[in-house]
């Protein structure tokens, strides 16, 4: 195939959440064929898994500019730009009026699970004339096997559905995987899933956002339900880290969630374990045991009847192992970005706009973007990934100027520090051991 009959083929968008839609509206304004394969059942499937939650960022920040222009000439108007949204409202006041615009909803394809990328006829160790192949992409489509071809790729795929295990090394083992029923990944629904946890021993692993609307959560629900008890354990060594910019940061309703943890943690309504390096899950008598390390030595939780994982998310990259990537080894994020986003470096949340030219890899015409771009960073915010397929797209319709320019400014964090400083008064300014108090058992071998 030559390239004139390549340049006839769509852009391919792996994932219809918020950023693959932003490409799609990009690329209906370049005038270019694209096709959105998504595979759940609605468009920002995986967002509605964690409806409930509030963003951080208000309105203002979580519309795409392109998306914003396609939706208005249909006299569609933007909700308060001052308001947090939820991920349900995102996907119902947003992504489904997005994706029913004429333009847009006959090029996507819904149940459709990519499972590979490749080049038609050529596997990655061949070169001869590679940037001139199609791209072929396996996708099961309602259980059968499709084969599509397109002369770009955009993954935007995200990492929802490939949380970390439990386990501080990051390996998966059987047994956590044999514990599948009583543990949860994400961000739980408490009220919903109250018959979980009301009354019960739960514990929250985590120190990131998740982890702090997970106990955010409980602590609403142990206030009706006063024999519910919350273990949290943690790898950092000091709170103040966990609670964030707070009043400096930007964004108010990420700054308000590190005040009102620092509030629930000097309520005493939790059992901190902190640091505590997670080694082993284990099953005892229909409860979990936890096994692990603190300050050096060791420590088992016994008792408990759920456990909830609140540790992040990882890229999948099996899909696309084929391809040729630069991949940085640690963060796991599209290489040039890992240096803005590595939490080894700097712990500072806040990123500068980056487009096109951080995001190449070695495979010409092909994009990791959204989430999944960041790896295991947990910086992520949407009006990024808006610029990036911004800049993406203006790439591959020639627009090479427009690709290089930077058309966002991002709030700061307000914790582009490294020295945190511990109150007389702190819970856990130099943790140390400590005795749980657990229902039918006791606690720490």
């Amino acid at each position: 195939m030559n390239e004139f009959n390549i340049n006839t083929l769509p852009v391919a968008i792996i994932g219809g959440g918020p950023v693959g839609l932003a490409a799609a509206a990009h690329l209906v304004k370049k005038g270019e064929k694209f096709v959105v394969f998504e595979a759940g059942s609605t468009v920002g499937a995986s967002m509605l898994e964690w409806g409930h939650v509030k963003m951080f960022s208000p309105w203002e920040y979580n519309v795409d500019k392109a998306a914003r222009e396609l939706l208005e000439q249909t006299g569609w108007t933007s909700p308060n730009k001052d308001v947090l949204p939820t991920g349900r409202e995102l996907v119902e006041e947003y992504l489904l009026p997005l994706s029913d615009l004429p333009e847009i909803k006959d090029h996507i394809i819904l149940n459709a699970e990519v499972m590979g990328v490749t080049r038609k006829g050529i596997d990655k160790l061949k070169s001869a004339n590679r940037d001139n192949v199609p791209f072929q992409l396996y996708v099961e489509v309602n259980g059968e096997t499709n084969v599509f071809e397109a002369k770009a790729v955009i993954d935007s795929s995200g990492t929802w559905k490939n949380p970390n295990p439990a386990l501080s090394n990051g390996i998966w083992t059987k047994a956590e995987r044999n514990l599948k029923d009583q543990i949860y990944y994400g961000i739980p629904n408490a009220n919903e899933l109250a018959n979980r946890y009301i009354n019960k021993n739960v514990l929250v692993v985590g120190s990131g956002h998740s982890a702090i609307n997970t106990l955010l959560e409980l602590a609403e629900l142990k206030e009706k339900y006063s024999d519910t008890s919350i273990t949290w354990i943690l790898r950092k060594n000091n709170l103040h880290e966990v609670y964030g910019g707070q009043e400096n940061d930007a964004l108010q309703a990420r700054g308000e969630l590190g005040i009102l943890l620092q509030k629930l943690v000097e309520s005493e309504q939790l059992k901190i374990v902190t640091p505590y390096y997670i080694n082993a899950l284990t099953e005892e008598n229909g409860n979990i045991s936890i096994k692990g390390d603190i300050n050096g030595e060791e420590m088992t939780i016994y008792g408990i009847d759920e456990v909830i994982v609140s540790t992040g998310f990882r890229p999948d990259t099996s899909i696309i192992s084929e391809l040729r990537l630069t991949i940085d080894p640690a963060v796991e994020s599209v290489e040039a970005l890992a240096p803005l986003i590595d939490p080894n470096i700097h712990s500072c949340g806040t990123v500068r706009p980056h487009g096109e030219q951080e995001l190449r890899h070695p495979e010409k015409n092909f994009y990791i973007v959204g989430i999944k771009s960041y790896g295991r960073a947990p910086t992520f915010l949407l009006a990024t990934g808006y610029e990036q397929v911004r800049s993406v797209v203006a790439y591959l319709t020639g627009d090479y100027d427009g690709a290089k320019e930077v058309h966002l400014e991002l709030p700061e964090t307000g914790v582009c520090k490294t020295n945190f400083t511990t109150s007389a008064s702190s819970c856990c300014g130099r943790p140390v051991p400590v005795t749980l108090e657990v229902k039918n058992s006791s606690c720490c071998g």
